[in-house]
């Protein structure tokens, strides 16, 4: 009777419900919205003053930029070191340098096509301040393709970290993942201190984000305050040209092809990242969404072996709106000197700056001045009307973060699908806001408390080794 009348009173009662996180992140871009609206304002009724504060923009990019080679090392040593076939990595990298090459001649073919309807250029004159100004803007960084493919290596180990070059970043992450991979077991231990010092580095993102509203507010203030509406005015044919280019590209050719190969709509996909969309939009650099992007499309379901290798190469090589970019300018210019060219002679200079791109990559404002670089090389009379897109060309620039930022998020899905690496159950989840992103961390849950979640295949692979 004793032991009833315990068994009784000892029944355990249900456990209360956790109570769910609030994101208080909402207020945070909500903020970033009302800073670039105030930035607007204070270019166009205080230009000088707006000009005054593009410091504050650059500082919040440059904090971004700080991170991005310890986030990519992370990345890519954990998605090599946990796959245990070598050759899976390198198919992954071979698709999608294949794929990123072939949407670079599709960009600079649309380019080609409406830049000839467009004409925008026709009726302009040059005057020798133009010409002078568009010569100042040939870099002298912009590499050569024997030199920028030895500058991939960098002086030592420690340097890919220090010099903040991406492709350096990702040569030493490549070998350090191979290396463990080749290690087995007795590099597990290695794996797992790059999964904590990954966890503390997204965490330092997150501080750092909240400063997006000062650095938005100071870059579009300086951008507003610097060209004006008068520069806008002179030049609107170009730039409406190339707004309607790139949203073809995403829209049309990109679309499609999300659409046909995985089955997903671009806008649903585009949701998903509207925060990153923001943050370019409010910087005008790409760069200040590729941790995020890493981050992001991990917690959709594709592998850490593909993100960590399409991500940051593509941020390289898959450059669409820049391509669309130099292709439409350099047709505007040769209007606008009263020399059009040919088809014929179009396409070799086009497939020059195709090259020349890749030379350019990781250089500040490296659209312009791979577009001046280029014409130096390819058609030297062509530089004296560069200076005539310098006063647009950070608007510009936006459209061309924007469409690339487009471009490697799409790119990523695609690779996953065709190597088999997405989990289409969990992006279904995803997509559908029954799996939150964290934007406290930047890492999942499990993830944050010190699981990686891989793919049902790799799982199996790490249970057998």
């Amino acid at each position: 009777m004793t032991s009833r009348r315990r068994a009784v009173t000892t029944t355990p009662t249900a456990p209360a419900a956790p109570t769910a996180k609030r994101d208080r992140t909402h207020y945070l871009y909500l903020a970033v919205i009302a800073a670039v609206a105030l930035g607007i304002v204070v270019g166009l009724v205080w230009p000088d003053a707006g000009v005054e504060l593009k410091p504050l923009g650059t500082g919040f990019v440059n904090l971004i930029k700080m991170m991005i080679s310890p986030i990519i090392f992370c990345t890519i040593v954990l998605g090599i070191g946990s796959v245990r076939k070598a050759a899976k990595v390198g198919a992954v990298g071979g698709i999608a340098l294949g794929y990123f090459l072939v949407m670079s001649l599709v960009a600079l073919a649309i380019g080609l096509v409406v830049g000839n309807i467009l004409h925008p250029g026709d009726g302009l004159h040059l005057t020798n301040a133009i010409k002078a100004t568009g010569h100042s803007q040939v870099d002298s960084e912009a590499l050569g393709p024997v030199d920028f493919v030895l500058s991939i290596i960098p002086t030592t180990f420690v340097s890919a970290f220090t010099e903040g070059q991406v492709l350096q970043t990702l040569l030493i992450a490549l070998l350090a993942g191979f290396a463990l991979q080749a290690m087995g077991s007795v590099g597990q231990p290695v794996l797992r201190g790059v999964e904590h010092i990954q966890r503390l580095v997204f965490r330092i993102l997150g501080m750092i984000m909240w400063a997006a509203p000062i650095g938005a507010f100071g870059a579009i203030a300086a951008v507003v305050g610097s060209a004006g509406l008068d520069a806008l005015k002179s030049l609107a044919v170009l730039m409406l040209g190339f707004y309607v280019t790139c949203v073809l590209f995403v829209f049309i050719v990109l679309g499609a092809l999300l659409r046909i190969v995985a089955g997903l709509n671009i806008l649903t996909l585009f949701k998903y990242l509207a925060r990153e969309f923001l943050l370019i939009l409010s910087t005008s650099s790409s760069e200040s969404a590729l941790p995020r992007l890493i981050a992001k499309m991990e917690h959709l379901g594709v592998s850490k072996a593909v993100v960590g290798i399409t991500v940051p190469t593509g941020y390289s090589f898959n450059l669409d709106g820049t391509m669309i970019y130099m292709t439409m300018a350099s047709l505007y210019i040769a209007d606008a000197l009263g020399t059009p060219m040919s088809v014929g002679e179009q396409i070799p200079l086009l497939l020059f700056l195709l090259l020349a791109s890749k030379g350019a990559a990781g250089v500040s404002g490296a659209g312009l001045a791979t577009l001046a670089g280029g014409l130096q090389s390819h058609k030297p009379a062509l530089v004296d009307g560069v200076g005539l897109i310098v006063g647009i060309d950070r608007f510009m620039s936006e459209a061309r973060a924007l469409t690339n930022f487009a471009g490697n998020s799409v790119a990523t899905v695609l690779i996953g699908t065709w190597t088999k690496d997405i989990d289409k159950a969990r992006m279904q989840q995803v997509l559908a806001g029954e799996l939150p992103f964290d934007e406290k961390t930047l890492l999942d849950e499990g993830e944050a408390e010190g699981g990686t979640p891989e793919l049902p295949e790799q799982r199996e692979e790490l249970a057998k080794a």
